[in-house]
């Protein structure tokens, strides 16, 4: 459904790694009376977040339940693994899984990968709370970690690098909001992130403006000028 009333503000959620300061910048240009407000939260959180209504839409990662909520992917993540700077797998620009068989893969609680078996190589003594606490344990010779991009940059420190992994699973980011709270607002950011144009007739429903009805000439008799200037000829003048 279309929201008629127009709220304060619009509050967009976001998670780790996700950058909307593009879409923020338009949104202000566009709509500089209506606050955008930033919400941030984990991955695991983003879900209640939008059910809830703390949060009017969300860049998210996926899977989303789409019977509840509506999404529009926007990207896929290359994903990399973390190591120390002078860690044998520096020595290539990029690896695979079957590289990293051997090492000691961390596992965070709140990964957002979706091994389908768990994560490749030899796994930790036990898994940490968070990424961030991942690679605190990289940064002290633990192991390594498999993350999307966006959190190794996140995450960055001068003691560790990253290489791309080849043929790891990788994590996709959408736009997503509750099916049944798609406002105006929610319109409006949409049209933002697919790149429409302010004068988009698409994404919020314009209102039907009258066709102007142009003035219906009459008929008439004709002039009797313009009925003899048609004649063939012109009129004999008398002497």
């Amino acid at each position: 459904m279309t929201g008629s009333d127009t709220p304060s503000s619009f509050r967009l959620a976001y998670v780790p790694g996700a950058t909307p300061g593009k879409w923020v910048r338009v949104w202000r240009e566009r709509l500089p009376d209506v606050p955008l407000d930033l919400v941030q939260v984990t991955a695991a959180e983003a879900p209640e977040v939008l059910r809830d209504g703390a949060a009017d839409a969300g860049i998210v990662r996926l899977p989303v339940d789409r019977t509840v909520f509506s999404a529009i992917p926007l990207y896929t993540e290359e994903t990399v693994v973390i190591v120390p700077k002078d860690h044998l797998l520096t020595a290539a620009d990029e690896v695979t899984v079957a590289d990293v068989a051997d090492e000691v893969v961390l596992h965070p609680l709140d990964d957002v990968l979706g091994w389908e078996q768990g994560p490749p190589g030899e796994p930790a003594f036990e898994r940490p709370a968070t990424t961030a606490d991942a690679v605190e344990l990289v940064a002290a010779g633990i192991g390594v970690l498999l993350v999307p991009q966006s959190l190794a940059r996140l995450h960055h420190r001068r003691d560790l690098t990253y290489r791309p992994v080849v043929d790891a699973p990788q994590s996709s980011v959408a736009l997503s909001w509750p099916e049944a709270a798609t406002t105006d607002l929610v319109e409006d950011f949409i049209g933002i992130v697919r790149g429409r144009t302010v004068n988009s007739t698409r994404g919020r429903t314009q209102p039907q403006q009258p066709k102007e009805r142009k003035p219906v000439a009459r008929k008439g008799p004709r002039p009797a000028a313009a009925q003899k200037g048609n004649r063939r000829g012109k009129p004999r003048r008398r002497s």
